[in-house]
């Protein structure tokens, strides 16, 4: 196992109380990256208390536990290692109530040398945070920890406000972190170091360099289990606002002061006071043919499963760039990508048929899945005789620096974040309160949802929304695969 370098790690002792413990995300990602982040030694000094509605005792948590490693862990456990990790696991079903709660929180408290802190991930249902929220507060167990909260968080401004409102009554703003795992992810991560460690792109990272900006996130999935939130969500509420509006201001944020969290928040909801409202006329709501007969679903339901809008973002960096998100279910693939077009230049000499402008604008592409990839293409001239032109690419992919290995995966990540009280890749409650606000107007009036075929990409209206320019993915050319031998 390698060695955690120091500083890495929390500086205490952990108590994880883990609300939703035998749920569909705890099972996928929460388990198996508490193992590893406890396996790898990053928090070597752990207890994890399972809190659920299921009346099951210990071990049958620790295997439903067992089986969500086998099942979903990337990692597989070795007989030693998972029994190391079983033993940290406890269990307090919750109808057992606040008292058996803060009993077994004291029992992991005394196995610790020295002061320890508690760790709270809510992954439950929005409508049930606040009395898990409440449980904690009755077991008196707020001191000394900090809280996760799932998203949505809230579905309008009004109920945002109303919730964070009752959770600073329980919990300071210091101590609650709003999770998104797309900023998670080490692409993500890495548009920071691209901006501002290099001399080269950052001149150009503004309004007269670059022509507009799409943030694209489709996924092939239907709903699953999710039908029943999935109606009171929908796809905007569900992945622009918790998601894409995150990455556009990581894209578009101003240069910090420091690499540090609350610089780095400061900036983020800078971006987020400087959005124009989002005007519906921008907006193009779709939902698959079939959505309406799924179990759960209003067979009259006007919730969307797809999403394109133009917004913009009125300052001095970025006026009259459009910037354009797309998201939504059943789509003809799945892919997280950023991509920047950039100008093109004001005048060609290149004769007519030399191929320049024939495929479009530079573009510098991110790539958001876990395993980072970037391209930037260009216009580069054919071999051979005359002056004929081919759009060429650089890319490059995390698999080259042989360190793909040591990629934690966005709950961890974030979970290792929150234990060591690092904000920056988590929403604020000013940040999320906007967000909601330039809103406002397309959930009070939203166009009507088209209907789109699963496996397409969305209804046909997406095409009048970004013209004159045209959707990035799918894309003119594939990724190069960083694991083909090369000949």
């Amino acid at each position: 196992m390698a060695k955690v370098p120091p500083g890495v790690g929390p500086r205490f002792p952990q108590v994880v109380i883990l609300f939703g413990a035998t749920g569909d995300l705890a099972r996928r990602k929460l388990l198996p990256g508490l193992f590893h982040l406890a396996n790898a030694g990053f928090m070597p000094d752990c207890r994890i208390i399972g809190v659920s509605l299921d009346d099951i005792d210990v071990d049958a948590f620790r295997s439903i536990a067992r089986k969500a490693l086998d099942d979903f862990g990337s990692r597989k456990p070795k007989d030693d290692a998972w029994n190391e990790f079983a033993a940290k696991l406890d269990y307090v079903p919750l109808s057992a109530g606040a008292a058996a709660l803060r009993a077994a929180a004291d029992t992991a408290e005394a196995s610790f040398k020295g002061e320890s802190r508690r760790l709270h991930y809510l992954s439950v249902p929005p409508n049930a945070a606040l009395s898990a929220v409440g449980m904690l507060n009755e077991a008196g167990l707020v001191e000394r920890s900090r809280i996760i909260m799932e998203k949505p968080f809230g579905t309008d401004l009004a109920s945002a406000v109303t919730l964070n409102g009752k959770l600073h009554q329980v919990f300071s703003e210091e101590q609650i972190f709003r999770i998104d795992h797309f900023l998670g992810k080490e692409p993500a991560q890495n548009i920071l170091a691209f901006r501002f460690a290099n001399g080269l792109f950052e001149p150009i990272w503004n309004r007269n360099f670059i022509d507009h900006v799409q943030i694209d996130v489709p996924e092939t999935l239907g709903l699953g289990t999710r039908a029943g939130f999935y109606e009171q969500t929908g796809a905007f509420r569900d992945m622009v606002v918790t998601h894409l509006f995150q990455i556009l201001a990581f894209m578009a944020m101003e240069p910090p002061t420091a690499l540090e969290p609350r610089p780095i928040s400061e900036e983020k909801n800078k971006v987020f006071r400087s959005m124009l409202a989002i005007d519906p006329i921008n907006v193009v709501r779709g939902q698959y043919a079939g959505y309406r007969a799924e179990t759960g679903v209003d067979p009259e339901s006007d919730t969307e499963t797809f999403i394109a809008l133009k917004c913009a973002i009125d300052n001095w960096r970025w006026a009259g760039v459009p910037f354009y998100l797309r998201t939504g279910k059943r789509l003809a693939e799945g892919q997280r990508i950023i991509s920047i077009a950039f100008r093109e230049p004001p005048k060609s000499m290149f004769p007519v048929g030399s191929g320049v402008g024939a495929q479009g604008p530079d573009h510098l592409t991110f790539d958001l899945a876990d395993a980072s990839k970037m391209s930037l293409s260009f216009y580069g001239k054919r071999p051979g005789p005359g002056m004929r032109l081919d759009k060429l690419s650089l890319q490059f992919a995390m698999h080259d620096t042989g360190l793909i290995g040591d990629v934690l995966e966005a709950y961890e990540r974030l979970i290792l974040d929150a234990m060591r009280g690092d904000h920056t890749l988590f929403t604020t409650a000013e940040g999320i309160e906007r967000l909601w606000e330039v809103s406002a107007e397309l959930l009070e009036s939203p166009p009507p949802v088209r209907f789109y075929e699963p496996g397409s990409w969305g209804p046909k209206a997406i095409h009048q929304l970004v013209a004159p320019h045209a959707w990035r993915l799918p894309f003119e050319r594939a990724w190069r695969d960083p694991n083909k031998t090369k000949s």
